[in-house]
């Protein structure tokens, strides 16, 4: 398998998950501060999607740093097959909250004129905000994990 940036055990792969890791926390936190989020079908599914991408997101930067620490090559078929799995369940996970979080976001503050309360509707759309910038750097570790299988 070739060795290119953003790949298990570089730097850039591990920037990509430490990015998609606070983002996805940040989502979380944000959302989880409101009082009524769980009246919401969509932003319960964006908190447990988020959840999702937090672990798998963590435990992959451990992986890396470990892999940069002491100097491992992490490009084992059947690893590398593991991460696209999980990087392309975790990226059409996030990406389908984010987008059903933001349309529930969309309709019901700005269409319907239900926001009164100006603090909780702009924590809801930091959460949307957050959930897609995590979904930026989730996609792009889906295509390199993709690329380095087709790859090797």
């Amino acid at each position: 398998m070739k060795d290119f940036p953003g790949t298990p055990g570089t730097g850039l792969g591990l920037a990509l998950r430490i990015s998609q890791f606070v983002f996805a926390a940040g989502s979380i936190a944000s959302m989880a501060t409101t009082p009524s989020f769980f009246n919401f079908t969509a932003f319960c599914y964006l908190i447990a999607s988020m959840g999702l991408q937090v672990i798998w997101s963590f435990v992959l930067a451990l992986l890396d740093a470990y892999a940069l620490v002491k100097k491992k090559v992490l490009h084992n078929a059947v690893l590398v097959s593991l991460f696209v799995v999980g990087d392309w369940v975790t990226a059409t996970l996030s990406l389908a909250a984010a987008s059903s979080s933001a349309g529930i976001t969309v309709l019901y503050f700005n269409d319907l004129g239900h926001c009164h309360f100006g603090e909780e509707c702009q924590k809801y759309q930091i959460s949307v905000a957050l959930a897609f910038l995590s979904w930026f750097p989730i996609s792009i570790s889906s295509l390199i994990m993709l690329w380095l299988l087709a790859a090797g």
